[in-house]
């Protein structure tokens, strides 16, 4: 019971996401998704802490995500400023939310697959529903945080949506929490680094949330070129091809010639 509860508490707050956004309290509406975002991600571990895995549990998640982080953030944003423009503005947000579910559908499809490269080398196919809905938010939070117009036109928004809901059913390997755990030497640093960044929530929210946003963007092209290092090192070395017959031993006599 406790991880289904953890995520129907997830969903309830990104359905209570778009209650703010009807309202007009956007910065509300993107701090409830983003609190959907951290409730989903305690659920799985603590389902594997409590050994409560189940069936049920994995598809109530995915629900769970489509609703949150697929049709949540679609609503959020063309409430914001997509409205504008009624028909690119919410051709985007469709498909925004359409990638986010065609997402959610290829991981359960895939979860008794064995051939899967990028899993078997420790990386995620595309980029995860949490974190696209993370960075759908970016214009929000440049927006709250700067106050600035610009970053609410419409148009610029509507590519930005369509660009991140590529980038969640693209076959791009980003980087698991996995590969992100640091080596022992740079724990203590991480530890402080970590620290400092929930400080910094607390005083520069919005700000420290463009940052972040900004550092996973630049993860992406390093996360490709691990993961190419890593397919290299894992792939077997090529077989020379045996010597042509002039290195064979020829035969023990002569051939006789015409008589």
């Amino acid at each position: 019971m406790v991880p289904n509860a953890i995520t129907a508490a997830a969903l309830c707050s990104g359905l209570t996401g778009i209650r703010f956004a009807i309202a007009g309290d956007f910065e509300k509406s993107v701090q409830a998704v983003i609190l959907a975002g951290l409730l989903d991600g305690i659920d799985g571990r603590a389902a594997r802490l409590l050994k409560a895995q189940s069936r049920f549990g994995a598809e109530l998640d995915s629900l769970a995500d489509a609703i949150s982080f697929g049709v949540a953030p679609a609503l959020i944003v063309y409430l914001w400023t997509l409205h504008a423009l009624p028909s690119l503005g919410w051709i985007s947000a469709l498909a925004f939310a359409i990638c986010c579910v065609l997402r959610l559908a290829r991981f359960n499809a895939r979860l008794d697959v064995d051939d899967q490269p990028h899993k078997s080398a420790g990386f995620l196919t595309g980029v995860p529903a949490p974190l696209g809905a993370g960075l759908a938010f970016l214009p929000i939070y440049l927006w709250i945080a700067t106050t600035r117009p610009e970053f609410a036109e419409p148009v610029a928004v509507s590519l930005w949506m369509v660009l991140i809901a590529f980038l969640m059913i693209s076959n791009v390997p980003t980087l698991s929490w996995g590969r992100l755990r640091p080596p022992p030497r740079m724990r203590l640093f991480v530890i402080a680094l970590v620290g400092l960044a929930v400080a910094a929530l607390l005083t520069e929210p919005w700000l420290t949330l463009v940052v972040l946003t900004l550092g996973y963007l630049l993860l992406l092209p390093y996360g490709l070129a691990v993961y190419r290092k890593v397919r290299r090192q894992a792939s077997p070395a090529p077989v020379s091809e045996p010597e042509e017959a002039a290195s064979q031993p020829g035969p023990d006599y002569e051939p006789l010639g015409p008589s």
